[in-house]
């Protein structure tokens, strides 16, 4: 217990635990169901996980399946679940800088301008006000939309507003309509709003901070903010072109819409799949192309401290850069001029590795426990759980009661562990005042 008090970051999967079976309780109730009926432990369960990892998977029919009250609960679990990730990734960012000394704090803090020491409060409330600013401002555009052009009582336009504004910025994938989105997939009104939303979500406040304040400079950025800024760019952009000409012709999909709403189709789907987890295309019939790609995105998710989940796009675009520096025989691996620091490589690579590891268990755990599935079906389900995107081909509703706790578990996992993983790592780093001798093994 004392080391969990002198870190206290590693409070925060215990914190995401008992929101989650508070959760449970609550949606347990008859009153959060349509028909008041009991909601069975499996199904409470999943959901409550789903909504605090801000994930949107369903073992349900949402929309029609949980009353107003049971709704609420939902959107009230993802946005804590929301803010809870940002909270637990400034007091990491914070924890790591008391660890130096106080020159290299100094330096820490003149070189990000973000938060000085003792600044947590400010830094916290900022977080707050970025999230419910752009949630209001989103809120605003759809609720405008629902209600003038589609005859929404005023009311029902802000409650649907509210709800998938809060979903789309959080990077939850819960929406009140039984087929996604795909009625407004050709409505810019609807569709880019939430997009972006996903899209300023999954950045995370370190890139998004930086990015702002020097957006005259962006050579001056962090290699973090780099990595995350324009690593989301080559994801959205190269993401964007191949589902377009993977999914042209697809009658199924986007085939029957005009050039306009094919880009427009195109790109909110691949804006929202990186973690969002809204269904823009009919994901369960798409081109067999296009599934190794949206795997891909959901995988690699959006920046660190942010409401996405993935390895991150910064830990993956390190590891390619240390491949290119490795191919090119560079002693150190650079990026923008500033040099890599060795753990943040080894960091990198751990995250990487054992999220594929724990990918691929799933992956075979679900096909093991579920009749008639398919590997790339089975692949697709656990890469979107654990990415806590919530994207789905339809496999999590006819998975037996093993396959739903064991997508419950891979949630919870991919929500805190990436989190609890970088800070035990970066809390536990200590200096030795030894070495061994070194060897060169062989490789390959």
């Amino acid at each position: 217990m004392r080391r969990l008090l002198r870190h206290p970051i590693r409070l925060v999967p215990f914190g995401f635990l008992a929101a989650i079976l508070l959760g449970t309780g609550l949606l347990m109730l008859p009153a959060a169901t349509s028909e008041e009926r009991h909601t069975p432990l499996a199904t409470a369960l999943f959901t409550a996980t789903s909504a605090v990892s801000v994930t949107g998977l369903a073992v349900t029919d949402t929309p029609h399946y949980w009353n107003g009250f049971g709704l609420v609960m939902i959107t009230v679990l993802t946005q804590v679940g929301g803010l809870g990730i940002l909270t637990g990734a400034a007091l990491v960012s914070l924890a790591v800088s008391r660890r130096l000394g106080l020159a290299n704090r100094l330096l820490v803090q003149a070189e990000t301008a973000e938060y000085g020491i003792g600044d947590v409060g400010w830094l916290l409330a900022r977080i707050a006000g970025t999230v419910l600013a752009c949630e209001a401002l989103m809120t605003a555009i759809v609720t405008g939309r629902l209600w003038l052009t589609y005859d929404y009582p005023p009311g029902r336009a802000l409650w649907y507003g509210v709800f998938h504004a809060v979903q789309a910025f959080n990077n939850g994938g819960f929406t009140l309509y039984s087929d996604g989105l795909l009625a407004f997939s050709r409505d810019p009104w609807v569709s880019l709003p939430l997009a972006f939303g996903a899209i300023v979500g999954g950045l995370g406040f370190p890139a998004l901070f930086e990015a702002v304040r020097k957006w005259r400079r962006p050579a001056g950025w962090q290699i973090a903010t780099k990595l995350t800024i324009w690593g989301s760019v080559v994801l959205v952009v190269g993401g964007f072109g191949c589902l377009l000409l993977a999914e042209w012709n697809n009658p199924h999909t986007i085939g029957g819409y005009d050039p306009p709403g094919k880009v427009l189709a195109s790109f909110t789907q691949i804006a929202l799949s990186r973690t969002g987890g809204f269904d823009v295309i009919n994901v369960r019939q798409l081109s067999e192309e296009s599934y190794p790609l949206l795997i891909a995105l959901m995988f690699i998710g959006g920046g660190a401290a942010s409401t996405a989940g993935g390895i991150k796009v910064s830990t993956f675009f390190l590891l390619a850069f240390v491949i290119w520096a490795e191919l090119r025989g560079e002693p150190d691996v650079t990026v923008g001029r500033r040099r890599v620091a060795e753990a943040s490589q080894r960091q990198a690579l751990t995250v990487a590795l054992l999220s594929v590891a724990l990918v691929a268990v799933g992956t075979l755990g679900v096909v093991l426990v579920t009749t008639g599935v398919r590997y790339y079906q089975s692949l697709f389900e656990v890469t979107s759980a654990f990415s806590t995107t919530g994207l789905t081909v339809g496999l999590t509703t006819r998975l037996p009661a093993p396959g739903v706790y064991l997508l419950t578990a891979l949630m919870y996992i991919g929500r805190v562990g990436p989190l609890t993983l970088g800070s035990a790592i970066a809390l536990n780093t200590r200096r030795r005042l030894y070495r061994y001798p070194e060897e060169q093994p062989i490789v390959g």
